[in-house]
């Protein structure tokens, strides 16, 4: 009778302690974002993040008792990110796109995706990592990492060094893209649906386009929703070849080995969260929503994917990225480079 309550009280205090570490890097994270607005909240979490996991005074409790609860942060609380995400999205602020600029951040999306993917197992990126670079590129950063890692149950230490290479490229790009922009010979609303259309998280979207003014910002944002919207239907196609592997494998059986790691669960065809995600989109479009309730669920999503970033942050390993971060960050600068030169190619084209 007393069995649930006693096992649900001890996993509640088996979690806490990483949950309220990563709640405090948070917030330690938006305060560094407050006293230096050109330093990114998702910047500075993992940073954060992976300092706390290597600092000698307190590397044991992050290892150890905080382990459980920051892996839940980066694994469940991420999915409840991504879900919140789809509020951002409305069916009839994608209608105003046309079909030319649809057509182009599709083209974006597979050819960034399928490349990177493909040059990361040529070059020997180990695990789910060319997978996830893949992903993160193509959508937007770490938010789809988070997806499709959950999706895959990917390995921490792959989620981790796939984050950083793309969260720190991302940065990069705020410096970068601006100096470009004339250079390239694009006017405001072309360098901005190029920055829309290479940038990776929605933040990094807004502060790079700020710099050529609100209206770059606008067609920046709407461009970044199209490619949101395809996180979707992009973690749904990994989830079903993941599927269809597993029933090749298994001939649809179920593993005796399999225990309480799950190994032997037959993999989703679509994913819950993605379903989530969809559900929000079409809630947002109903137009039900206040103002203020959407801005609620904005800062959510925010503090949601802070936390998760956090707990994703301190999985890094630097002596074991040191090892193999060579092969990551080659493959990290070549999409960036794919991105960039499809999303340029794309724009002016459909200009």
């Amino acid at each position: 009778m007393n069995t649930t309550p006693v096992h649900t009280g001890s996993s509640v205090r088996r979690i806490a302690p990483g949950l309220m570490v990563a709640s405090l890097g948070a917030a330690a994270a938006w305060g560094v974002h407050w006293a230096m607005p050109a330093v990114p909240t998702l910047t500075a979490v993992m940073v954060l993040g992976i300092a706390v996991a290597h600092l000698p005074v307190i590397r044991d409790g992050v290892r150890g008792v905080a382990r459980p609860g920051l892996s839940v942060a980066g694994k469940r609380l991420m999915r409840l990110a991504v879900v919140l995400l789809g509020i951002n999205l409305s069916i009839g602020k994608l209608r105003e796109v046309g079909l030319p600029t649809m057509a182009m951040v599709v083209v974006v999306v597979v050819v960034t995706f399928v490349g990177t993917w493909w040059l990361g197992h040529r070059i020997g990126v180990r695990g789910d990592q060319p997978l996830l670079i893949a992903v993160g590129y193509a959508i937007c950063g770490a938010s789809a990492i988070g997806a499709v890692s959950a999706a895959t149950d990917s390995d921490e230490d792959d989620a981790a060094a796939s984050v950083a290479v793309v969260t720190l490229c991302g940065t990069l790009a705020i410096a970068v893209l601006p100096l470009l922009q004339h250079p390239l010979g694009l006017d405001d609303l072309q360098f901005g649906r190029w920055v829309g259309a290479s940038v990776h998280d929605v933040g990094q979207v807004v502060a790079t386009a700020s710099a050529a003014g609100p209206a770059a910002v606008g067609d920046a944002i709407v461009v970044k929703m199209l490619r949101i919207l395809l996180l979707a239907p992009l973690v749904a196609v990994v989830a079903w070849g993941l599927r269809r592997r597993w029933v090749s494998a298994t001939n649809g059986q179920v593993p005796d080995s399999a225990g309480a790691g799950g190994h032997g669960k037959r993999p989703a065809l679509v994913p819950l969260f993605v379903v989530g995600f969809v559900a929000m989109v079409f809630l947002r479009s109903t137009g039900w929503l206040s103002e203020g309730v959407l801005d609620g669920m904005g800062v959510a999503q925010h503090l949601l994917l802070s936390v998760a970033l956090f707990g994703i942050g301190t999985a890094v390993h630097l002596p074991t990225l040191a090892r193999t971060g060579g092969r990551t960050a080659v493959l990290g600068l070549c999409a960036w480079i794919v991105v960039a030169g499809v999303s340029y190619a794309g724009v002016m084209v459909t200009s």
